[in-house]
This record gives structure tokens, sequence and C-alpha cells, in this order.
């Protein structure tokens, strides 16, 4: 890897292509490099996890409103069209990447990595699948270009921290799936640069839909960077360029988003020839909540078991949880969104709320991706007598920890104290959630296909459950036009496309 100095440069400087940040990105993707053993079978490990997720929401509101605006876009005529979650209908590829993204993201459920930002490398597959099924491409093809898609986003990741300055994460999504699909097509560098640009150009947002009264738009918002990025790929091929430098430029993103006119990363890329494995460094989600939540459940249900007493309000008077930063002020109560206490709160602002988390997966022992948020299940009075008395508060150690760039220190978890009424207190720790490679219980392909089975069991079909993984686990193998293969078809009677929604389109 080489760490590529990036700062904001003054027009009269006139800082050459080959030297700004977008151009180093599109000389990554077009490197035609080998996918290493090892990366191919985790990017089979992942089309799995996206689609166990997708599955699991095919009739939730978001995803219905999505899938109904995709099939008002028949298939475009510089290909095949793409295919849509759940049907056989093909949509034109854009839109098919809007539906999937999404489906996928919707439940809060599939990969992560954190570093000095978040994200869900995972979204980067919809709009590459997308891409890859409408013109044809072959399996190998899609493998080199979801390998970039999760290299170009990890390694921004690492450098840029966009949630300090209030910008969504998916600013660094719009560039990485630009990228791959960039490298899945074959494209040359100046046409990637472009490509790059304007993905990274139209897809910089404020983190407002992750704050507070969190809406139906934090499932659509890497959806529509995936959808940017295919369009600015498609734009990039016709000659169209974007503005530079994007990055580095006076009146650019760093200047006038992020850390502004003094502003100075390392960016690390992969050097000529250099195998692209940073798929390797993310992790997928057991649960279905904030990465965060995850260890959090994990403790929780350890606890339940080993204190039940813990579990009743009557017998507890606080509960501490020392965390990292980002847990203590995102999803913890440093957040100040008294949403997050709130029973009638949406899904999506529970699922960002560890005081409610905790507190019912310590109740029940268990964490489920629709009972554990129902509002009969939120509501209930024991449950929000012990949620509100759950705190957080931000931890050095657990900050440092969570920041650390080593694999075998950097944890996502925390320490708790449990004080009971008659002062009693009861401390536990984790590090790590169970599912993660250093945890308890690390996810590998077996686990990756339960999850799918779990989720699919009674949407599809036995038979299609089975070819489904049957193809996923061939991919190396699937020929020129084949990919469709990796779509999934819900079972009869699943998805009424009546019932959906009517809007302009």
């Amino acid at each position: 890897m080489i760490n590529h100095p990036v700062r904001v440069y003054r027009s009269e400087e006139n800082l050459a292509r080959e030297d700004q940040l977008a151009h180093k990105i599109a000389t990554v993707a077009a490197d035609p490099v080998e996918v290493t053993a090892e990366v191919t079978d985790m990017i089979i490990n992942r089309i799995i996890d996206n689609a166990s997720v997708a599955i699991a929401s095919l009739n939730r509101g978001p995803i219905v409103a999505a899938r109904s605006q995709a099939l008002t876009h028949a298939p475009s005529t510089g290909g095949k069209g793409a295919n849509v979650f759940g049907i056989t209908e093909k949509v034109s590829p854009e839109w098919a990447a809007w539906a999937n993204g999404v489906a996928v993201r919707e439940l809060d459920y599939h990969d992560t990595f954190l570093a000095a930002e978040y994200s869900h490398p995972g979204d980067n597959i919809p709009p590459i699948l997308a891409v890859a099924q409408h013109t044809g491409a072959s399996g190998k093809d899609l493998i080199r270009g979801i390998a970039t898609g999760y290299e170009i986003q990890v390694d921004l990741v690492k450098a840029i921290c966009l949630h300090k300055h209030k910008i969504d994460h998916v600013a660094h999504l719009g560039p990485s799936a630009s990228a791959g699909i960039g490298t899945l097509l074959g494209l040359d560098v100046e046409t990637i640069f472009q490509a790059v640009g304007q993905g990274l150009h139209t897809t910089t947002a404020t983190r407002q839909s992750r704050k507070g009264e969190i809406s139906t738009w934090k499932a659509h918002a890497p959806a529509f960077a995936g959808k940017m990025a295919v369009e600015a790929a498609d734009r990039a091929m016709r000659g169209q360029t974007s503005p530079v430098p994007i990055y580095e430029g006076e009146d650019g993103v760093i200047a006038w988003m992020l850390d502004g006119k003094d502003a100075a990363y390392e960016v690390p890329l992969p050097e000529a020839g250099e195998a692209k494995r940073a798929i390797m460094d993310t992790y997928t989600k057991e649960h279905s909540a904030e990465y965060q939540a995850q260890a959090w459940i994990d403790l929780a249900r350890k606890l339940h078991g080993e204190h039940p007493e813990a579990t009743d309000p009557k017998n507890v008077k606080s509960v501490l949880i020392k965390t990292s930063h980002h847990t203590h002020y995102v999803i913890g109560s440093g957040a100040n969104d008294p949403q997050k206490y709130d029973p009638t709160a949406s899904r999506e602002t529970l699922d960002h709320s560890i005081p409610f988390i905790f507190t019912v997966a310590l109740q029940d022992g268990s964490w489920h991706h629709v009972d554990s948020y129902s509002p009969e299940r939120a509501g209930r009075e024991d449950t929000v007598a012990l949620w509100h008395k759950v705190t957080t508060e931000e931890d050095a150690e657990w900050t440092r920890r969570y920041h650390s760039l080593d694999i075998a220190e950097k944890a996502f978890g925390g320490s708790v104290e449990i004080t009971l009424n008659d002062g009693t207190v009861i401390t536990d720790q984790i590090a790590v959630a169970d599912a993660h490679p250093l945890g308890a219980r690390p996810f590998a392909r077996e686990q990756y296909i339960n999850k799918f089975r779990s989720l699919a069991t009674g949407l599809v079909d036995d038979a299609e459950i089975d070819r489904f993984i049957a193809a996923a686990e061939n991919l190396e193998n699937l020929g020129a036009g084949e990919l469709e293969q990796l779509n999934i078809v819900a079972a009869a009677g699943v998805i009424d496309a009546a019932a959906a929604p009517k809007g302009l389109f």
C-alpha cells in the first residue's frame, strides 16, 4: 500500500491530474491485477449476505416504493437490463441499483467497516451487479468490480472522516461504486477518473438522515449513491467531464465540506500490481441493528443468562455503558436525541438507540430483526422503565481502541455497570461481536448460508433457495450473460404488485 498525501490546492497551483486523488483512485481501478482466492470467497459470502437481508425486506415500505419506481423504467437500449430482488421483471440498471440498494440497506443488517469514517461496503454490490447484468458481464468480471468497490471505499474510510463535519458516509460510496463499475467494464483511467469525480460530486449530503427522528431515507441514501454511480459511469463513457480537482480544489469537497483549506490526509491505496484485499478487513452482522450495537447485543444476551435479576427494572437503579466516542455520540445518550428513548419512535430510530437495543436484548436474551422492534415490544411497560435507566458515556480507552489500526486490538464494544437497588454492581465487557473475525463465533461460509436460509424461509421456495446458493458459490464459473442467476425470486403470493404505492412515474 502507498499512503498518498491529500490537501487543498489554490487554483493557481494547478494540481496535475495524475496527482489528484480521484485520478489515483481511477488508476487503482484500472489495474488489471488478479483477485486472490481468499478475496473471491469473501465476495461470494457478501453476495449471499446482501441477498439474505434484501429478501427479508421485500414487503417493507421503502422497498415496496423503490421496487415500484424501478418497475416503471424498462431496460434501456444499451443492454438487456438488470434484475430486481424478488421478481422476474428486468429494469434499467440504474433503477435496479436503486431498488436493490434500498432492499439491502433497509434492515441495517449487512456488512460494515469502521475507521475514520463509517461504512457498509456491501452497498457497492447492487450498482456493480446491476451494470454487470445489464452488460452481460461474467462472474470473474463482477468479482473484479466488487473487489475494487470494497478497496476504494475502505481506503477512503480509513483516511477521511465525514461524520464530524455532518456529511453522510455515502459520500465515500459514490466514488467507490463508480470505480468498481469502471473495473467491471474495463474502462480506461481517464474515463474512470471522470466517473469518480461525478460520483463524489453528486453524493455529498448532510447526516441529518441519521439524526433525531430517522426517516426512511436512511435506506434510500446508499441506493441513491449507487444509482448516481451508474449514471456517472454512463456520462463519463459518453465523454462528459467532472469538476476537477473534486477533492483538492479550493472550492472542492475537502475545502468546504470537510477539514477546510488547511486539511491534510493520507489515503492508502494499493500500488501497481498489488491485489485488492480491503474486503478482508470488513465484517458482517449477526443482528439487525447498527454495527456498534452488535457486541452489546451479544453481551446483553450473556448477562440475561447470568444475571436474570438485572432484567427487571424493579431491581435496577442504573445501567451505565462505557464505550467509544462514536457509540456514545451517535447511538448513545450523548446524541441528545430524546427519540432514542421514545417507545413510539420509528424502527430506523430504534436501531440507532443503544439504550433500547441493550434493554431488549438483556430482557429477551435474543434479538430478532422484526419482533425486537415491534411497537408492542418497544412499548412494554417494564422495558420502557429499564430502558430509561440506561445511559452511555465516552471512555477514552474504548475510543482509542475503536480508532486503532491494529486489527488485533480494534474494538467496537465497551464495558457495562449495572447497579442494583441493593447496592450490587454487575460489571462486564466485550470488545467485538461474536460474529467478528476475532469474536467468539466468527462468521464463515456456513454462517452466511444459514443467515440466508433463515431470512428467506417462508418468503422463497426451498428449491429457489438452493438454486441461488449454488449459483453464488459457482460465481467464478458463471459466463458472460449468466449473472441473472444471482437474482432470487420470491415465492408465489409473497409480493403483491397491486399494493404498490402510486407516484409520478
